[in-house]
């Protein structure tokens, strides 16, 4: 009788590269072809203290000047932009592309107590910070109206 160790993991190799391959063919054909240009979606996190909200997005890759930030007049805040392509290289043979190109947008819906006029944001090691300092919420009119 002869004895065969059991391993476990045999064959699992073979289906982690074909599960990429299939996520590579995935991703290729929800871009279209490889130039088609991909709607990004950028990661957030959003947090609070007493005076302030915060945004930090990763960008990663995206120089400052592709990206801007917008606050419509409907209190959404809109961070938008693109990363490019680099050019490419006739001279070399690429087996495998991961990172993504294209257009990138997020938008948030403002709480009223967000002092518009005096968000500020700093664009640091591929994440951009932005700093919302809340106000006092607009206490309503009351207008009386007399009675004769």
């Amino acid at each position: 009788m002869t004895l065969v160790k059991f391993n476990p993991f045999e064959g699992f190799d073979s289906l982690v590269r074909r599960m990429n391959e299939w996520m590579s063919d995935v991703e290729r054909s929800l871009a279209g072809n490889g130039d088609a240009p991909v709607t990004l979606v950028p990661r957030v996190d959003i947090s609070e203290d007493n005076a302030n909200f915060y945004v930090s997005a990763e960008l990663p890759g995206i120089p400052k000047e592709a990206i801007k930030v917008n606050i419509s007049d409907d209190g959404v805040l809109t961070i938008s932009g693109e990363k490019k392509h680099e050019e490419k290289q006739e001279d070399k043979n690429f087996y495998r592309i991961e990172r993504r190109y294209g257009t990138f947008t997020r938008s948030f819906t403002l709480p009223e107590n967000v002092k518009r006029d005096a968000i500020s944001a700093r664009y640091e090691n591929g994440v951009l910070h932005l700093t919302l300092p809340k106000q006092e919420p607009a206490q309503p009119k009351v207008t009386e109206v007399p009675i004769s």
